[in-house]
C-alpha cells in the first residue's frame, strides 16, 4: 500500500492541478465572480482532500481484505473508484454550493454535477498517470 507521505503528495497535487483548471472554467460557465468561485472551490477542495485521503485509504484496505493486489487497477476498478468518490463528495458539498452561490438546491445540484463530471474525468486520468509516475512498490501487493 502507499505510504502516508505518498498519499499526501497524491492529494495535494490532485487538488492544486484541479483548482487551477476548474476554477476559471466554473467562473466562466456559471457567470460568477472568479473570487467567489475560487473561495468556494478552495472550501470544496479542502473538504475533498480530507475525504480523498480517507476514501483512498479505505478503498485500499477493502482491496486487501478482498485479497486483491492494491497495485493492479483495471479500468473497471478505476471507473468505480472515481464514480464512488465523486458521488460521496457531491452529497457532502451540495448544501454548501447552494448557499454560497445563492442557488436553489436544484440549480446547485446541476452546478455540483458539473463539478463532479469534471472531476470524475480528471480523477480517472490523474490517478492513472499518478500510478505510472509514482508506482506502488510490488512488495506491497497481496
Amino acid at each position: 500500500m502507499r505510504t502516508t507521505s505518498d498519499r499526501i503528495r497524491h492529494t495535494l497535487l490532485f487538488e492544486i492541478i484541479g483548482l487551477c483548471t476548474c476554477t476559471p472554467l466554473a467562473s466562466w460557465i456559471l457567470d460568477k465572480d472568479l473570487s467567489r468561485i475560487g473561495i468556494m472551490s478552495l472550501a470544496i477542495s479542502m473538504t475533498a482532500m480530507v475525504c480523498n485521503y480517507l476514501y483512498n485509504l479505505i478503498f485500499d484496505k477493502v482491496l486487501v481484505a478482498l485479497k486483491r493486489p492494491v497495485n493492479v487497477r483495471p479500468t473497471w476498478m478505476r471507473v468505480l473508484h472515481a464514480v464512488l468518490f465523486e458521488l460521496s463528495l457531491l452529497t457532502i458539498t451540495l448544501p454548501f454550493v447552494a448557499w454560497w452561490l445563492d442557488l436553489s438546491i436544484w440549480n446547485a445540484l446541476i452546478a455540483d454535477i458539473g463539478f463532479a463530471l469534471f472531476f470524475l474525468v480528471y480523477a480517472f486520468v490523474y490517478n492513472w498517470v499518478y500510478d505510472i509516475v509514482f508506482p506502488m512498490p510490488v512488495a506491497d501487493s497481496v
